[in-house]
């Protein structure tokens, strides 16, 4: 199996993990499971940003930038 496969299912885990850590933490009832899931989630968020930033650097999960018009047109669009 390629290594780009490989990290591709990897990403795809960790993105998995943190959706349900996410959910943990909108219906955590206590505040010692909330801060538990909340934990949880930021370890799993900082794991699939370091994986993305490795993908990238080689080239396997590349993303491109979105004109500046473009962004200030969608925050004036939210922002009202």
């Amino acid at each position: 199996m390629q290594d780009q496969v490989i990290m591709d299912n990897i990403l795809t885990s960790v993105k998995n993990a943190c959706d349900i850590y996410l959910h943990g933490t909108i219906e955590s009832s206590t505040p010692n499971v909330n801060a538990a899931f909340k934990q949880a989630l930021n370890e799993c968020l900082c794991m699939q940003n370091e994986i993305y930033s490795k993908m990238e650097q080689k080239g396997w999960y590349p993303s491109t930038q979105a004109p500046q018009q473009q962004i200030q047109q969608t925050k004036q669009k939210y922002s009202n």
